[in-house]
This record gives C-alpha cells, structure tokens and sequence, in this order.
C-alpha cells in the first residue's frame, strides 16, 4: 500500500510517498519526495511511483520469462504445441472450476475432456460445465477482435446456457452477497455505468499499461464490478488470459491450492481500495509460476 509520510524538521513538514513490500522474510521500503505540500495531483504521482517500483522489481524478470518461453515454444513441433495448449486447457478448466466448488477431480476433468469418459457418482452440472469451460476457453483462444461487452457475454452465455440457461449472457438484475467475503458487490442499478466505465478504461490503458499489469487489472475490476448471478470469477480469469495471449505472454492457471491467498489478495484489494495489493500478488504468483524461464 502507498502511503503519504510525513516528516517534520524544525518547523517545517516534508511529505514522501512510502511502499512497504516484503522481500523474502524482511520488509522494505521504497519513497519518492513530493516536496513541502502534497501536490493536486498526487493520485497521479502515486501511479507514477507504483510503476517506477514495478518496473524496478518485476517487469524485467517477466519480460524474460516471456522471450525464453517463446522461444522454447516457438522450437516445438506444430504437435507437441497442440497438446500443451490442450493440456493446459485441462488443467485450467479444472482449477478454475474447482475454484468455484466443482466436485470434480484433475483426473475426473482429464478423463472427461480427453477421452470423454463421464466420472460416475459426481455432479451432472460439474460435468457440464467443466465441458462448456473447455469449449469457451478455446474460442477465447481464437477470437482474434478486442476486449468488448458484447463477446463477454457471448462467453458467459457458453459457460451457463447449459446449466442456468436463465442467467447466462445476462447481467445481473439483482443485488447479490459474496459468501465469507467482506467486500459487498456493486448494486445492481450501477452496473451499466461500472461496465462502461470498465471498457472505457480498458480501451485507454491497454496500450499504456506492462500486459501483465493489464490482465490483473482487467481480473481484478471486472470481479469487483461482479455483473453476473454466477460465473464472474471464471469469465475474469478467462479475460486475464485473453489479455495474456494477445500480447504473447503465456498464459497463467491459478492453481486451486493457492484459492486461499488468490482469495485474499481479491478481498484486500476490493475492501481497502487498493489495486497494487492483487497487482503484486498476480505478479508473484505469475513469476513462480514460470520461474524456470527467468532464473
């Protein structure tokens, strides 16, 4: 979190924006003077700080990953790129499914997806939607137009139309509650505007922001905006890897076993209003999650 610090010498008071971050098991601190007042525009300021931190700490360890990945990827035979997209498929149709309390296991998702074998004594709607998932998540992968409303609601409406037909591709008309979550989503009567602000913002920031600080942001606000009755945490992870892939950095699977901080960096973000508490845990989680093409 940035913070506005204050220091008094003599009878005169200098102001510093200060972050606290944790390296290994210490904590450190990066500031930036202002001056002797606060300026106007110190919102501004502070996104100028976080970036000049961000780029210090993380952009150029993701930037290698990127190039050594492509570069392994690029040498792949057409086959052997084949099945790592689809095994990646799997796995993130069963984490992101399994997020959301899918019943079924990584083996009940790889028999199902693979060779078709239905797992018995298990959700029919696990079943169904694990199939949708995968079936979304490769039109995500070849639909080649921008981020927009419309093709959102064209994925949500794959993902339920098979379960809750009545709710998918519809936002919400309702207020709703998020269970064992302090943050309280958006009314329902303010989702036209949040959504259009979102893309708005989508469309001014895309080329300005690092892609991966991008698909954070885009996991991140179109969550908190929560516009569905359900599937909000799928569609947003499926929007993150959009924004991955159009900018050629592999995609991320966030792993079922890591639920509890994922859940926490979201909830810190949405209850203090801070965006840098997920934006650095994406990153963190992003960089061990290819730790191997950067180190």
């Amino acid at each position: 979190m940035v913070e506005i610090k204050e220091i008094a010498k003599g009878s005169k008071k200098y102001y510093y924006l200060v972050h606290s971050y944790r390296e290994g098991k210490s904590v450190k601190k990066k500031q930036f003077y202002l001056g002797e007042i606060i300026p106007k525009d110190i919102e501004e300021k502070k996104k100028e700080f976080m970036q000049e931190f961000y780029k210090d700490k993380f952009f150029g360890d993701i930037d290698r990953l990127k190039n050594n990945f492509n570069i392994e990827h690029k040498a792949m035979p057409i086959s052997a790129r084949e099945k790592a997209k689809n095994t990646f498929a799997i796995k993130f149709t069963y984490n992101t499914q399994r997020i959301e309390g899918s019943t079924l296991s990584l083996k009940d998702t790889f028999n199902l997806l693979e060779d078709g074998i239905t797992p018995k004594s298990k959700s029919l709607r696990d079943v169904k939607e694990a199939e949708a998932h995968k079936k979304v998540f490769f039109e995500m992968l070849c639909y080649k137009k921008d981020l927009n409303l419309q093709i959102v609601l064209e994925w949500h409406s794959g993902l339920m139309k098979g379960t809750a037909r009545d709710i998918a591709g519809k936002t919400r008309n309702h207020n709703v509650a998020i269970a064992q979550s302090k943050f309280k989503p958006p009314m329902h009567l303010e989702l036209n505007l949040l959504l259009k602000e979102f893309f708005y913002w989508y469309n001014k920031e895309k080329e300005k922001l690092h892609p991966v600080e991008l698909a954070a942001l885009v996991h991140l606000k179109f969550v908190t905006i929560h516009p569905f009755t359900d599937g909000n945490g799928r569609i947003s992870r499926l929007m993150m890897n959009f924004i991955l892939k159009k900018f050629d950095f592999p995609m991320l699977d966030i792993p079922y076993a890591k639920r509890n901080s994922y859940y926490n960096a979201l909830e810190r973000s949405q209850v203090n209003k801070d965006e840098n508490i997920f934006i650095q845990w994406f990153f963190r989680r992003y960089l061990a999650e290819y730790k191997k093409y950067f180190k």
